[in-house]
């Protein structure tokens, strides 16, 4: 049964081979097979050297992990060059000096069991390794060494015994986990691991704490959170296993960084032989420390590789690599391991730090004790190193890095640990310059994906709020751990707390209420980031004060959200925190806020990627602001045009329904009125005016206005829209014509209502009687605002009790999918079905069966006026 497969492919150079070698090896390793790992990577350097130099293909390699061992595959894509076979099938080497059929040779020598496979495109060789019998026996031994050679311990060392279950949750704790970290088992039992490990407290590791517990074995430095808030380094070693019932969980073996030789694995290449070490000299011997499973492009493994084992080389308590800018005015922190902690990640410092050249990145240097120095080496300022060594990276003469190993006591190191790290330095400063080059190439391509993305999203809304949030939701996780955006009225206003997120949901409303309380950064125009100190110092004034009233009131008076909220605060806020100002058509309105958690710096390549965003977005939030102005001034003007409110007609039941369509429901279109002419009688209207905006807003108001105006003045019909087609005329290049249905109501004291209308131009009123039959109510006649001499009528109607009189705009009636309308004849199936409803539910239905008609929304604004004439009800009998 298949346990664990791996595959890459390699293209047809020749470095591919080596590459494919590594791959095997880190693989096989990875999966604890240590056994077979040489037989596996001879094999594997022959057949891949057979796909990518002799085929010229590219080579697929593929490692399968089974009950009884492990299945290789080499596969290429030259199917035509075939394996030699004799005449009865087997295989045939020829002379084993020959160029050819070596690999298949050594295949037959070492493999259990090997074959060749081919297909249209593809020639696979593949091999398998049994594996092997593990009698009792040792596993690794090392010589006998005098005392003072012995790594340094405690005398009671302490191994914390941590079981993690498949879902990350912490389900063991032993004594010594306990009395290194300060957390009794009830307090941890069923927490994520992931919550105490300050991830990666040595800086560099590609591999995060939660994919580590996936591994099947895994050896390294980060941090553990202890109860009393600090962070303990820790070396690791995690083994996966798995119970009686299949359930896989990690065995996590935790010891203090200081006595990692109780853990760590002997290191790959230790077993030089004795000889053959001797020729090459110290100088090389020293080198082989720095040989590991990092990939070419993986510039942080390789990187923390390079600390680690130079701190081995040179037995030293502490060890860092700093990478120099494109200028090499600055150092940049990118690997450190044995610090209190890794709150140098990404820090800078100038390349001539310290007293003149004494303190030169670019020469070779030691200090037997910086207590006599201070300030000579930045990094090491309050970490209790007294001595170090540093030696630059170059390449071509120019200065790419610094690598440096410090010591706890002083007079450590002299010239001659110098030259040795100096040569080590000097073997991998090209490696780390190719690998350095890959990833700001991929890191460039990165952030172009990235403001990309962020174009496409802020260009995508429109809204205020939602603008804010995908600001935030862009720069946390990916930038920052944490972003506040301050927002700016005018230039007058002060800055005002819109938007707070951390990539922890629990702790974001302390950030908020923290930020709350103190005041905002100062407002700058200039671009750039620029730190700002106030989260820190207000969350450590705060975590401070909270203590000393805890001491002071003692431990049975503690609040329970005391100390330790506090404490949780002040480390989310703990780290380097920068202001990106917001700067859009030349005006400062808002800052956006980037943090770190604490002791953690930003990378450079990450603060220029955020003002790039930071100037994407304050336009998109300029834009949002603009347009959520000119929405409210929109809706404030559609509610101008239409009428303040409905007034009561006594014997008639009255409904109109306003639908205005388009985002922001802008002004213009359609619109009503019914208001009171004097005693006993009402004037009504429903209109459309051609087109949208403010020219057709202008048409709206003039008409609505003038129609209240003109019937109170007691203009009949025709003479009222012959006097606003005149008006409408008179705004020349501004007019626009409109369609208009108007009319003058009075209900009589038989129960009946009479009505006399005018329809210019609009779709006409329907009358529904209590039969069910349904006509039009007038006639049509010319549309107001195009000819100058108009000759209108009205016509007079009677509602009977029970009929009603449908008046709607042609946003109903022109309503479409795809070549279907409704028209007037679908208008009128649907008022034949209103029969002896109400005026309320007749204007419902009709605008429910308009936003059936289609599934898109309609595009146009719909008005409908339904007015019924009531039955009168039956006398008491």
């Amino acid at each position: 049964m298949i346990t664990a497969r791996a595959a890459a492919t390699f293209e047809p150079v020749g470095r591919s081979v080596a590459a494919a070698r590594t791959f095997v090896r880190d693989t096989l390793q990875g999966w604890g097979l240590t056994d077979i790992v040489d037989d596996a990577v001879v094999l594997t350097s022959e057949l891949v050297t057979n796909a990518v130099v002799h085929a010229g293909t590219t080579a697929d390699v593929v490692c399968i992990r089974a009950d009884t061992g492990v299945r290789v595959e080499v596969a290429d894509r030259y199917p035509e060059r075939e394996v030699p076979l004799q005449s009865n099938g087997g295989h045939h080497f020829g002379h084993p000096d020959r160029e050819g059929g070596r690999g298949l040779l050594l295949c037959a020598a070492l493999a259990a069991r090997w074959g060749v496979e081919y297909t249209a495109t593809h020639k696979q060789v593949w091999f398998q390794l049994d594996f092997p019998d593990r009698p009792a026996g040792t596993r690794a031994a090392g010589p006998a060494l005098p005392s003072s050679a012995l790594p340094i311990a405690d005398s009671r060392v302490r191994v914390g015994v941590v079981q993690v279950d498949s879902g990350g949750l912490i389900s063991a704790w032993n004594e010594d986990a306990q009395e290194l970290f300060g957390y009794q088992p009830e307090q941890i039992i069923g927490k994520p691991l992931t919550d105490l490990a300050a991830w990666p407290h040595t800086p560099g590791t590609s591999t995060g704490v939660a994919e580590a517990l996936l591994l099947s074995r895994w050896e390294g430095s980060y941090g553990i959170r202890g109860a009393d808030g600090r962070v303990s380094p820790v070396y690791a070693s995690h083994l996966r296993i798995r119970d009686a019932e299949g359930e896989p969980s990690t065995v996590c073996l935790l010891v203090r960084d200081r006595e990692r030789a109780v853990l760590q694995s002997p290191m790959r290449g230790a077993n030089v032989d004795t000889a053959e070490s001797a020729e090459r000299g110290p100088a090389t011997d020293a080198f082989e420390v720095f040989i590991g499973s990092p990939a070419p492009d993986d510039l942080d493994g390789l990187l923390q590789r390079t600390v680690e084992r130079a701190r081995d080389m040179l037995d030293g308590d502490a060890a860092y690599l700093l990478l120099a800018t494109d200028d090499e005015t600055e150092l940049e922190v990118r690997a450190s391991t044995g610090l209190p902690s890794a709150r140098q990640r990404f820090a800078r410092v100038p390349v001539e730090a310290g007293t003149g050249r004494y303190g030169s990145a670019r020469m070779p240097a030691v200090h037997e004790d910086l207590s006599a120095v201070p300030g000579a080496v930045p990094l090491l300022v309050n970490t209790g190193m007294r001595s170090v060594v540093t030696v630059p990276l170059k390449v071509e003469g120019r200065l790419t890095g610094s690598l440096g190993v410090a010591a706890e006591s002083p007079a450590r190191y002299s010239n001659e640990e110098a030259l040795r790290l100096q040569f080590a330095a000097d073997r991998i400063a090209l490696a780390v310059e190719r690998a350095r080059l890959t990833e700001l190439e991929r890191l460039r391509r990165g952030s172009l994906s990235f403001l990309v993305e962020a174009s496409d999203l802020l260009a995508g809304t429109l809204d205020r709020d939602q603008t804010l949030a995908l600001m935030a939701q862009m720069t946390v996780p990916t930038l920052a751990s944490w972003c506040a955006v301050y927002t700016v009225a005018d230039q007058a206003s002060e800055p005002e707390l819109s938007y707070v997120l951390h990539e922890d949901e629990d702790r974001i409303d302390g950030l908020k209420a923290l930020l709350m309380k103190i005041d905002p950064p100062e407002q700058v125009p200039t671009g750039g980031a620029r730190s700002w100190s106030g989260p820190y110092d207000a969350a450590h004034a705060a975590a401070l004060r909270t203590s000393l009233r805890s001491l002071s009131l003692g431990d049975s008076a503690r609040p329970s959200s005391g100390p330790g909220a506090s404490l949780a605060t002040a480390s989310a806020v703990g780290g380097e925190t920068v202001v990106l100002p917001l700067v859009a058509r030349n005006r400062v309105i808002g800052m956006l806020i980037l943090g770190k958690p604490t002791d953690e710096h930003f990378r450079q390549e990450n603060l220029e990627l955020a003002e790039d965003l930071s100037r994407r977005a304050a336009l998109a939030l300029d834009n949002a602001r603009l347009y959520s102005e000119r929405t409210a001034i929109s809706q404030s003007l559609q509610r101008s045009l239409l009428p303040p409110e409905q007034p009561e007609v006594p014997g008639v039941e009255v409904e109109v329904i306003y639908r205005a369509a388009g985002e922001g429901n802008e002004v213009g279109g359609d619109f009503y009125d019914l208001f009171p002419i004097r005693d006993g009688a009402y004037g009504f209207a429903i209109g459309d005016v051609c087109g949208t905006g403010p020219e057709a807003a202008a048409v709206t108001g003039l008409a609505r206005h003038a129609l209240r105006l003109l019937a109170r003045e007691g203009f009949g019909g025709p003479a009222v829209l012959e006097r606003l087609n005149a008006a409408i005329l008179d705004e020349g290049a501004r007019s626009r014509f409109l369609t208009l249905l108007y009319g003058e109501l009075w209900p009589q004291h038989d129960g009946s209502a009479v009505l006399k209308v005018v329809c210019a131009g609009h779709p006409l009123p329907l009358r529904l009687r209590q039969d069910g039959s349904v006509e039009a109510a007038a006639e049509p006649q010319p549309l107001l605002g195009v000819m100058e001499d108009l000759e209108l009528y009205e016509q007079t109607v009677t509602l009977d009790p029970g009929d009603v009189l449908l008046c709607v705009t042609d946003g109903v009636t022109e309503r479409r999918e795809g070549t279907r309308m409704l028209g007037d004849d679908g208008l009128i199936d649907v008022l034949t079905t209103c029969t002896g409803l109400t005026a309320g539910a007749v204007a419902a239905r009709v605008l429910r069966a308009v936003e059936r008609f289609a599934a898109e929304p309609p595009s146009d604004d719909m008005a409908i006026l339904a007015m019924r004439v009531p039955e009168p009800e039956p006398a008491d009998t």
